[in-house]
């Protein structure tokens, strides 16, 4: 559902302990500037006119989506529901699951990748084969599922969250995200968006223990039939 009143957000769930909204490609999950329009402030924004809520609202961020990706992200809206859910996303309980269009066919329709990711200073990831000082371990799975001239779709789900994990795994594998010329690919799409989008999380509810599954479907303009 969306709200005139925060043009453009849609909420995807929301009880008195969580809110789930879609993240566009582009938007910030948490503000980098004062000032610059973020995910986190227009949630809290939909919150206060949606009940009325006098002063300042209170929403607890429990993980983040990169700036291009889009897709389901979730805030707490008690300090309990917070740690509750950063716990699951911190010992990766929290299951995470997202498109990707990739370049190329990988040579495997499925598999399990286990890398070590150094995040450095110039905000890219390198990605070693094997256990490197102050590169931590990072693993997800894939599956392929369509091959499409160029491209093939793939689904990941993320079995741990390093920086850029997705993005830098598979483009070691040879198979860049289509978009994302900062790990190497070849193909370009607007406003330098990437072909990645988180579109399910799956998460115990903090209070009720209720398996909670948020999913989002991809964007009408997210590069499927065109890439």
């Amino acid at each position: 559902m969306k709200d005139s009143a925060t043009p453009g957000l849609t909420i995807l769930y929301v009880d008195n302990h969580l809110i789930a909204v879609d993240k566009p490609a582009g938007v910030l999950t948490q503000s980098d500037a004062p000032g610059a329009p973020n995910l986190l402030d227009q949630t809290r924004d939909w919150i206060k006119n949606e009940y009325g809520k006098p002063g300042k609202v209170y929403l607890g961020l429990v993980h983040r989506l990169d700036r291009p990706v889009s897709g389901v992200v979730l805030f707490a809206r008690t300090s309990k529901g917070a740690s509750r859910l950063s716990e699951q996303f911190r010992n990766h309980t929290a299951r995470k699951f997202y498109l990707a269009r990739v370049e190329g066919a990988p040579e495997k329709e499925s598999d399990r990748l286990v890398h070590y990711l150094r995040k450095e200073r110039s905000m890219k990831a390198t990605v070693f084969p094997r256990p490197t000082p102050e590169a931590k371990q990072a693993e997800l799975t894939y599956t392929v599922l369509e091959k499409r001239g160029e491209t093939s779709l793939v689904e990941v789900e993320l079995h741990t969250g390093r920086f850029h994990q997705i993005r830098a795994q598979l483009a070691f594998l040879g198979h860049p995200l289509v978009g994302d010329a900062k790990y190497r690919a070849q193909s370009t799409l607007p406003e330098g968006r990437i072909a990645l989008h988180a579109h399910k999380l799956i998460v115990t509810h903090p209070t009720t223990g209720e398996t909670i599954a948020l999913e989002s479907p991809a964007p009408e303009d997210w590069p499927l039939a065109s890439a």
